[in-house]
């Protein structure tokens, strides 16, 4: 059994960084989609859906973090607390990568006939953003009562 702990400590440390690099990934590929078509249907401001685009980008940063704040030995007493905190963040990141790319690409679409409320038709992806956010910070804070951390 304690093998099997061990592995699922380590796996735990590093799903939030790959979790939310697959879904950085498959959101900034769907809302880059959406931008290379408007890019075909306006005339100017194309800066401004390639800068759409990668906002799901942010998910690995996160990812990151969180994986550099649950790095610590991997022991029978912390492996549970990493494995549970590491994978739940990581599927966090990477679904609201993945629907964070859904409401970019909506916003390229809208915003390329209704250039007036690119700002507003950005809403929802912040919103997708600010749940990663707290993700993120959830896991910052639960990984400091894991054993064998740095506080």
């Amino acid at each position: 059994m304690e093998p099997i702990i061990i592995t699922l400590g380590w796996i735990g440390i590093y799903s939030p960084m790959a979790l939310g690099a697959i879904g950085s990934i498959i959101g900034c590929a769907r809302a880059g989609q959406a931008a290379c078509g408007a890019l075909l249907d306006v005339d100017g401001g194309y800066g401004r859906f390639i800068g759409v685009a990668a906002m799901p980008s942010s998910q690995t940063i996160y990812g990151i973090v969180v994986m550099f704040s649950l790095n610590r030995p991997v022991t029978l007493e912390s492996g549970p607390g990493l494995f549970g905190v590491g994978v739940l963040a990581g599927l966090a990141l990477l679904w609201s990568g993945r629907l964070q790319g859904d409401a970019c690409a909506s916003a390229i679409h809208v915003s390329k006939s209704k250039p007036e409320i690119f700002g507003l038709s950005l809403a929802p992806a912040a919103i997708v953003e600010g749940f990663a956010v707290f993700a993120f910070i959830f896991a910052l804070v639960i990984s400091a009562g894991i054993p064998g951390g740095a506080g």
